[in-house]
């Protein structure tokens, strides 16, 4: 499986580190994996702060607050099949907020990254923990395993 990730930094708070990116990428990879996508896949990456994300969050979902990830699918059914390969959508993730929960639950910045990663990759790919119980116990579930494979295992709370 190839990966082209398209990384921009739209916040000055929190130093964005190759180890910073090498993860995300990790986390976008392990979540491709394990749901069966081969092929070339892209994605666009965009690091925020909370004023950067509230204001998308305002525009796109007409929620006035700040949020930790938003996830900007290109295919409105999500992922077009596991050996179909192509750009999958945007994401944006809000270091401020993520640095926030990090601490909040009690784990490290980088864990909660590639949380917040995994997370937003499984939206890209269609999934939607909004839709029903059933739906919020399905990604909970894909998302803690796909973490824990990584070996960063999160609280189930978290999300």
């Amino acid at each position: 499986m190839k990966l082209k990730i398209y990384f921009e930094n739209d916040q000055e708070q929190v130093e964005i580190t190759y180890s910073l990116k090498m993860l995300i990428r990790r986390a976008v990879l392990a979540t491709l994996a394990a749901e069966g996508v081969t092929g070339h896949s892209e994605v666009s990456v965009t690091f925020t702060d909370n004023e950067g994300i509230r204001a998308l969050n305002r525009r796109f979902r007409e929620v006035d607050a700040p949020t930790d990830v938003l996830s900007f699918p290109l295919f409105e059914d999500g992922f077009a099949g596991a050996d179909f390969g192509h750009m999958l959508g945007d994401i944006v993730l809000s270091l401020e907020k993520c640095r926030a929960q990090a601490e909040e639950f009690g784990h490290s910045f980088m864990r909660e990254c590639a949380f917040l990663t995994v997370h937003s990759t499984l939206h890209l790919l269609g999934y939607d923990h909004e839709t029903s119980e059933e739906d919020d116990a399905d990604m909970r579930a894909r998302q803690t395993a796909i973490v824990e494979s990584m070996g960063l295992g999160v609280k189930e709370s978290s999300k």
